[in-house]
């Protein structure tokens, strides 16, 4: 990408002239088509051609000059604009490469990310030189402008202040600001966070929201503020409710809130019949939630539940680039477009046959064209953990009265602790586990207990959390030290241990966050984790998430973090964390 978010300079669009004028020829030629109209909402038929990454021309001619084209028939076929993810949090144990590459895979050839784990693992400079390697891939990669951690960290505004955040606003692959986790401390009168969220729209760039069960007058109130869209909508009535307003609403189908099916049948039920403001999102799932892809899965649901067909792809992609300003180079088959493009073996089939991507074949006609790595993590310094320090015995020293209890997922509540959390293993007749947040350079924790992940797991250990830092959990002492010692030399990962047994482990090379290799490796390794963790009394779906969430504070009631024990609603550390 070049500045200002244009992609071609002056000379490569008269070379795109030249092509329509007949001097030169098209790289590629897509011959006797029926394509998706998003403006019109028609299936037409066109002759399209492509100048290596941009669609030049789309109409009945054929080009006068096609010696030195590649020419594909695609009679009988059916193309549609790439599909894009508009709300992607590309750090779930795979990383924003591999997500891309597998998503395109599937059709969604752009997608809109999180950029929170930059903040953690990179110094501005260097996140900044990586976004520009990601905009050499060929699947479009965009990115947010955070306004906050997510979480209580001890040194917050080093990494989310003024001149920080401004920058990533004004960051050309940056698109949007957000999403706002920290809405209520916009709400008490934060005038730091409006003037970057003013700032943001001032760069023409929307704000994300994060908005879930918020009542009429919460939403009216940030509108006011300047927040553009939101995707927390849990009920038909709260999807209509947010248009209205005037938020661009993401309908989600994630692994933690698999809603799209519900809210497509309630807002059906309402008889909404604009679509021109909905998208879907899959909002950042973990792993195996994408075995069969991303937004043509949701495409798929949207037509089946009876969406009109056309207006389903919009919703992935016109709608999409719409919103973010992106209308001119995405979203849509046109001149002028990035050449992102799906083949199809029938309008009302979101899976493609054929997938194009910046005018390269990821798939061709069924045949996956298997990409080289174009990012050096190594180069940025995102490499294996190494730690100069140690677990000690007084690391383990257990004494709060306040422990963790799940409700769900990502739910947690306090309770008041009752078993006698000072044994070097914890009894199997209930649910309490110990529960240690470990500063990744060893310098505090935090101690406490953790009811529900399990009720007979000797250790898990994942340096995969929120920030960075080291999660332990387990009913044994011993077994939390060997799941140390295993993730420590496997520098960086998520270990089982149970009964002095390595059961299990998924090496996290990045960072100790994100996993080197394929997403169909990923995939399985996550089935085997779950399988695991419900053999030893996890009692619900996503333990990826249920660890990466005990320090969000952006979710209810209690969080573990780099503070402290932290009582979200009143803003307190209840238990501060022990400097080591």
């Amino acid at each position: 990408m070049l500045e200002n978010g244009h992609y071609w300079r002056n000379r490569e669009l008269r070379q795109h002239v030249r092509v329509v004028d007949g001097y030169d020829a098209p790289t590629l030629v897509l011959k006797n088509s029926t394509y998706l109209n998003v403006y019109t909402k028609q299936w037409l038929q066109a002759n399209i051609w492509i100048y290596n990454d941009r669609i030049v021309y789309v109409g009945d001619k054929l080009p006068e000059r096609m010696e030195s084209s590649t020419v594909v028939d695609c009679k009988g076929n059916f193309l549609v604009p790439g599909y894009m993810e508009p709300h992607a949090h590309p750090f779930q144990l795979y990383n924003p490469e591999v997500l891309a590459t597998h998503a395109a895979k599937f059709g969604t050839t752009t997608l809109i990310n999180d950029s929170l784990m930059w903040h953690f693992l990179l110094d501005k400079k260097k996140a900044f030189t990586l976004l520009d390697e990601f905009s050499k891939l060929p699947v479009s990669m965009y990115w947010w402008a955070r306004y906050d951690s997510q979480t209580a960290l001890q040194e917050e505004e080093a990494l989310f202040n003024t001149e920080e955040v401004l920058s990533w606003i004004a960051h050309p692959s940056v698109i949007q600001g957000g999403e706002l986790t920290s809405w209520p401390s916009l709400l008490t009168g934060d005038d730091r966070l409006l003037y970057w969220i003013q700032e943001t729209k001032r760069h023409g760039k929307p704000v994300e929201g994060h908005f879930p069960g918020a009542s009429e007058k919460t939403l009216t109130k940030m509108k006011l503020l300047g927040v553009s869209a939101d995707h927390e909508s849990m009920t038909g009535e709260e999807v209509i409710r947010r248009l209205q307003l005037g938020y661009h609403v993401g309908l989600r189908y994630s692994s933690i809130r698999p809603d799209l099916p519900e809210l497509i049948e309630e807002i059906l039920a309402e008889n909404l019949k604009a679509y021109d403001n909905l998208t879907m999102t899959t909002d950042g799932s973990t792993p195996g939630f994408y075995e069969n892809g991303l937004m043509n899965v949701c495409i798929d649901i949207a037509i089946k539940k009876g969406i009109p067909v056309e207006d389903a792809y919009r919703m992935a992609s016109y709608n999409v680039a719409r919103h973010y300003n992106l209308e001119d180079q995405l979203g849509s088959i046109a001149p002028g477009r990035v050449a992102h493009i799906n083949i199809l073996e029938a309008k009302d089939n979101p899976h493609p046959v054929s997938v194009l991507a910046k005018g390269q074949w990821i798939v061709k006609e069924g045949k996956v064209q298997e990409p080289t790595s174009e990012i050096d993590w190594k180069k940025f310094g995102i490499d294996e953990l190494t730690f100069n320090w140690d677990l000690q015995e007084k690391d383990l020293q257990f004494s709060l009265p306040i422990g963790l209890d799940m409700v769900n997922d990502v739910i947690i509540k306090p309770y008041a602790i009752e078993t006698d959390i000072t044994l070097e293993k914890l009894p199997v007749t209930n649910n309490d586990a110990f529960l240690l947040l470990l500063d990744r350079n060893g310098e505090w924790r935090v101690n406490t207990t953790l009811r529900g992940f399990t009720n007979k797991l000797g250790a898990i250990v994942s340096s995969y959390s929120t920030t960075g830092d080291i999660v332990l959990v387990g009913k044994n002492k011993p077994d939390i030290h060997l799941a140390w010692k295993r993730m420590k030399e496997i520098g960086g990962g998520i270990v089982l241990v149970h009964e002095g047994e390595v059961l299990f482990e998924i090496p996290l090379k990045l960072g100790g966050i994100m996993y080197n290799g394929s997403m169909n490796e990923l995939i399985e390794k996550e089935k085997q984790l779950k399988a695991y963790v419900k053999e030893f009394g996890y009692a619900f779906n996503d333990p990826i998430y249920s660890i990466l969430f005990l320090s969000s504070t952006h979710l209810p009631y209690i969080r573990i973090t780099q503070q402290g024990i932290i009582d979200v609603k009143k803003k307190e550390v209840l238990f501060p964390a022990t400097m080591t």
